[in-house]
């Protein structure tokens, strides 16, 4: 039995966010959620609230879930919309840049 969740459109760049997805795919959930807890990067906070709106939905589909018995089977992060932006640069010139974004999906499953 698989469960998902999914958040989408957050301000982080993707790249950020694949260092942190990286460190939790194919982990028990237990060990996953104290990972995320001791990672001092901004993305991990979203992460583990992904984390448990999976586990969350997981209990919702079947009630007689062993929540220790369920492992990370897939995460991954894809690029969001970009916003692109102006900055003033000297001499009436202007540089742009991207604002990036994501969406990060995480599954959970119970192996079978």
């Amino acid at each position: 039995m698989e469960a998902r969740a999914t958040s989408k459109y957050l301000r982080v760049s993707p790249q950020k966010a694949r260092l942190v997805v990286d460190l939790i795919r194919g982990k028990r959930v237990g060990d996953a959620v104290s990972v995320l807890q001791f990672t001092k990067k901004r993305v991990t906070r979203e992460v583990e609230k992904i984390l448990h709106s999976a586990i969350a939905n997981a209990e919702q589909k079947n009630e007689n879930v062993d929540v220790d018995g369920l492992f990370v089977s897939r995460a991954f992060v894809d690029d969001g919309p970009r916003s692109k932006r102006i900055r003033p640069a000297p001499m009436g010139r202007a540089y742009r840049y991207q604002r990036r974004t994501s969406h990060i999906t995480v599954v959970v499953s119970d192996g079978e």
